[in-house]
């Protein structure tokens, strides 16, 4: 179980349905999928220099020459570093496919999503903006922003108790200190464990304080 959503594109499959047909329809649907195919690689080039230099030392420039592209293209599809630096952080937590009826599963499911998608992919949108906010004010304020919305509001409308917003905090707080420690500090005890050992010890911890009386 992983962090990672898969989205059917609707409009893409429209635009491949149109490009079979030919004609302008061909051109117009080629122009549109080459045109979201270079976004995209905007967005991982600008993840990879974002993680590698920090949010201030980052340059349209040096983003558009790391995905091989005109800094024109780069202000065309997002305007300035601020806009994209947003959407390239911008990650979403699959809570429905995450929890169950059992506090126990939804715990560990949440903590190995956790686990699985860092480990796959260490320029993630939440791995970056994790890393950047140490250094850069706006990132810190975009990170409070997000992992409150995305974390703490969701999980605290979830527990059965009067202090469900310190619980739901405190679950974000050992989420993210587990991923820090592990992916970004490379603290040895914790970057060399196994999973499933992760897991056995965190897991129960994390479901203590969304479900208390559980």
């Amino acid at each position: 179980m992983t962090w990672a959503d898969v989205v059917t594109n609707a409009p893409g499959q429209a635009a491949q349905r149109k490009a079979a047909s030919g004609g302008p329809a061909t051109e117009a649907a080629l122009d549109e999928r080459k045109g979201e195919r270079t976004r995209r690689r905007i967005l991982a080039a600008a993840r990879r220099k974002f993680a590698e230099v920090g949010y201030e030392r980052a340059t349209i420039r040096a983003i558009a020459t790391e995905a091989d592209v005109d800094k024109s293209s780069v202000i065309q599809y997002f305007g300035c570093k601020q806009d994209l630096f947003r959407e390239a952080v911008q990650w979403q937590i699959p809570h429905d496919r995450l929890t169950t009826n059992d506090p126990d599963h939804t715990a560990e499911n949440r903590l190995r999503g956790m686990l699985g998608t860092w480990a796959a992919d260490p320029d993630s949108p939440m791995a970056v903006l994790l890393r950047t906010s140490m250094t850069s004010d706006e990132a810190a304020e975009l990170l409070r922003r997000h992992v409150t919305a995305e974390v703490t509001d969701h999980i605290a409308a979830t527990i059965d108790a009067p202090d469900a917003r310190l619980r739901a905090a405190l679950f974000s707080a050992i989420m993210m200190g587990i991923a820090t420690q592990r992916f970004l500090l490379h603290m040895p005890d914790l970057a060399e464990a196994d999973v499933e050992d992760i897991v056995r010890i965190a897991a129960p911890l994390l479901r203590s304080l969304v479900a208390p009386d559980a």
